[in-house]
């Protein structure tokens, strides 16, 4: 069964920072997307392809917007949907005030689906079609929330969150049964349809080493799922993570000593490196999860993108729902390219739009699978409106370049310019 797209069409093929920008992307200004069983089977000009079909094959033809892949989503929390917009603290008053009590609820199997159904709807409408997903505590949220994905034939990744110390009774699990209910949950969900399990150590101060230990066997046990965690985000708490672990060559040694690092391992924030961090990051091939959006609205701190790029880091963006304050992979763009600017450095349009989709996709050991338009990758993709807003209609009138229009597009926009998004091909959110 052939679906096929005409428009304006972009994807990446490299990373931006690694090799020359003309190879790095592929934009058609006419383009054609043939789509086979949900997957892409080729892509190109639309005039040289259109005479190779069949003339009874029908062309949706998207006269006005940009299809790109969907948007990928390295690090968000959908228990903490409902407490979005939380006044005033820092990262550890935060968590203690807002974050535990919201989390409690989610030991109710309807109450996970019900934020599920809304959280995955959200995302959708923003135009983020593959999340890495912390779920809470309790067995029950990752239940909740893959039954509610598996129905949408969504590509997720998520986890059941380990924490066995400094945090409130009513969440805590111990080293074993995280481990149990970890192993049930791999059992039972992982590359079930389209959804991936990740073993998810909240962060380390709320895990005993022996905790941290089990989630490294697991992970043994279990080496084509991820390790989805914390590291780095804010000043007091890795000081607090050096009184708890003493023994240890900083925060990410923590996690190293217990065998978490690896290429399906994603470490979100990262604010606070050492170079020999991020040369064992480099060296193992795990990703930090650039979160800038709630790196600014906790007050964490400023993430160094070139520090990450100088070891060979794999980087994504993250919205990080609750702390972030936006789901829309644009937004969180825009909140990124300021960050950079705070620090003095630069932050192209192709370089954000390269981490919001295939810098993802790398970041999550899915290259080839998502994040782009290679012959074989899933056909998640989004039509990007340049005339959703009268604002950004006008300012569009006065581009000149490809370039222009993508940093109006990554500065302007928001989920309001997700015209449409579509998953395996299909339509399924349209404006």
């Amino acid at each position: 069964m052939l679906k096929v797209y005409r428009g304006e069409l972009m994807h990446f093929l490299a990373d931006p920072a690694k090799v020359a920008l003309q190879d790095s992307y592929q934009y058609f200004e006419d383009g054609l997307m043939i789509i086979k069983d949900g997957c892409i089977e080729q892509i190109g000009e639309a005039n040289e392809l259109l005479p190779t079909l069949d003339k009874s094959i029908e062309v949706t033809h998207y006269q006005s917007g940009l299809m790109m892949p969907g948007f990928i989503d390295t690090h968000v929390h959908y228990p903490q949907t409902e407490m979005i917009a939380s006044y005033g603290e820092q990262l550890l008053e935060w968590l203690e005030n807002y974050t535990f009590p919201f989390e409690r609820q989610f030991s109710d199997f309807e109450h996970g689906k019900n934020v599920a159904e809304f959280f995955l709807s959200q995302l959708l409408e923003a135009g983020t079609t593959t999340a890495l997903v912390f779920g809470t505590v309790h067995k029950e949220s990752v239940d909740a929330f893959f039954t509610v994905a598996q129905q949408k034939k969504l590509r997720m990744i998520c986890g059941k969150v380990l924490m066995d110390q400094n945090c409130p009774d009513y969440l805590t699990d111990t080293a074993q049964s995280g481990y149990d209910d970890s192993k049930a949950l791999i059992e039972r969900w992982h590359n079930t349809d389209r959804l991936q399990y990740a073993i998810t150590p909240r962060f380390a101060p709320t895990c005993s080493t022996e905790q941290l230990n089990k989630a490294g066997q697991l992970l043994a046990e279990n080496p084509s799922v991820y390790l989805h965690t914390h590291l780095s985000e804010n000043k007091a708490e890795i000081a607090w993570v050096k009184e708890l672990f003493p023994d240890s060559d900083g925060y990410l040694d923590v996690y190293d000593k217990s065998k978490l690092l690896g290429r399906r391992s994603v470490f979100a924030h990262g604010v606070h490196l050492h170079d020999h961090e991020c040369q064992r990051l480099g060296e193992t091939n795990s990703a930090i999860a650039f979160c800038p959006s709630s790196n600014l609205f906790l007050g964490s701190g400023l993430f160094n993108l070139q520090q990450a790029q100088k070891f060979d880091v794999n980087v994504g963006l993250g919205s990080d729902i609750g702390a972030g304050t936006t789901f829309s992979m644009l937004s969180t763009i825009n909140e990124g390219y300021k960050t950079q600017q705070l620090r003095q450095e630069k932050l192209s349009p192709f370089q954000s739009l390269y981490l919001a989709t295939l810098g993802g996709a790398v970041a999550l050991d899915l290259e080839g699978t998502i994040g782009n338009f290679v012959k074989g990758a899933e056909a998640d993709f989004v039509l990007l409106d340049y005339h959703a807003t009268p604002l950004m209609a006008r300012r569009m009138q006065h581009c000149k370049t490809l370039s222009e229009k993508l940093f109006i597009l990554s500065m302007l926009g928001d989920e309001r310019h997700v015209k449409a998004t579509h998953i395996m091909g299909e339509k399924v959110t349209e404006k």
